[in-house]
């Protein structure tokens, strides 16, 4: 049996072994995409705390002073004092910028740097483009094909793997670096690809839900079952009843009304009620709080306020959606590894720098026993 593995563990490796470490490489980079961004935009991105942030309303106010026809859709209020609002506008194009919230002052513009997305394009299709009706993504097609080659790998990579004692054992969970550069290539590849086995299988089934509609109809079935289950919609009775600067309605005559005030009054309420939230996201019509970088990334819970008074209506809670929507946010927080915060993101860098280098090491191998030969 391991003869008939040993040879498919080959020749599937040798036509996808590069699209894999590239597969690999480049999701390695991506794990720590937004930190690298931070770093880059640190002049715009970081603010000095001073006092309590400006009220809302007049912050998006001195926005609209600052960028004159700019239209505010939306505003991203992070836990972080130190760390600067961001504030998208969709006129004349939809852009976002940095804003001090402290100040009103507009730090400068925030834009995904273009070697991220060289990289993305790379990871995900080859640098190819979608061609729509007129022909065949080859570049999606490519990495879903050496996606399922590498789990292939793995799987037979496990069963070659596994020692016959515990001698083997031994020597097949370490990494020698005292015996030649040989050796260590064979140790990173044999137990190196163990250690990273795990997370890889899992980045690897998890990614292939965005190369094949099929793969992902049947993976979300089996994890979500036939869930058709919206997720609830509750009134929020208690939190439009409270006080005013709670987000509650406020009769007074003689109060201004501003454009933003509503918005103002519904994100002081939803933060009343999560005083722990990782960050706030605002839209015209909604506020959506995450709350935790542990567990599912993408989960949260979102309000939906009068755009007139800022009155909190109805909010679903992550809690009441449906297991197929849960499950997409699982999905996605597996893959790129951000499920523990940092360390499971760092836990994912590693397995992915490693699982780029087993093609290579298994090349060198495969060339040198050739030359041997």
């Amino acid at each position: 049996m391991k003869f008939f593995f040993r040879k498919l563990h080959l020749w599937v490796s040798i036509p996808f072994g590069l699209v894999i470490t590239v597969t690999c490489f480049t999701g390695a980079l991506l794990v720590f995409e937004d930190d690298i961004t931070l770093l880059s935009y640190r002049h715009a991105a970081h603010v000095i705390p001073q006092g309590e942030p400006l009220p809302l309303a007049q912050l998006m106010e001195s926005v609209e002073n600052s960028l004159p026809g700019a239209e505010i859709t939306g505003v991203t209020i992070p836990s972080s004092k130190s760390t600067a609002y961001k504030v998208t506008v969709s006129n004349p194009n939809r852009a976002t910028y940095y804003v001090n919230q402290y100040t009103g002052t507009v730090n400068g513009k925030y834009e995904r740097l273009e070697f991220f997305r060289t990289t993305l394009r790379l990871h995900r299709w080859l640098l190819d483009r979608n061609p729509g009706n007129a022909g065949i993504f080859w570049g999606k097609r490519i990495v879903g094909a050496s996606t399922i080659s590498f789990v292939v790998i793995l799987l037979t990579g496990l069963a070659l793997w596994y020692p016959k004692n515990r001698k083997m054992l031994r020597n097949r969970l370490k990494i020698v670096f005292a015996k030649g550069k040989n050796r260590f290539w064979y140790d990173l590849h044999v137990a190196g690809g163990f250690y990273a086995l795990l997370l890889l299988l899992a980045m690897a089934l998890t990614g292939l839900t965005w190369s094949y509609r099929w793969y992902s109809d049947a993976f979300y079935g089996i994890v979500a079952g036939n869930d058709s289950h919206s997720g609830g919609r509750n009134v929020v009775s208690a939190v439009s009843g409270a006080t005013p600067q709670a987000g509650g309605r406020n009769e007074a005559a003689n109060e201004p009304v501003g454009k933003y005030t509503p918005w103002q009054k519904a994100v002081e309420a939803v933060i009343v009620e999560n005083p722990d939230f990782a960050r706030v996201v605002l839209s015209k019509e909604t506020v959506s709080v995450y709350d935790s970088e542990w567990g599912n990334s993408r989960a949260c819970d979102r309000y939906e306020f009068n755009p007139s008074t800022g009155t909190l209506e109805t909010v679903q809670r992550y809690a009441d959606n449906a297991k197929r929507s849960k499950a997409r946010g699982w999905v996605y927080s597996v893959h790129v590894g951000s499920w523990g915060g940092f360390f499971s993101r760092l836990l994912a860098f590693c397995a992915a720098i490693l699982g780029a280098t087993l093609p290579l090491t298994g090349y060198y191998f495969w060339i040198r026993r050739i030359y041997k030969k």
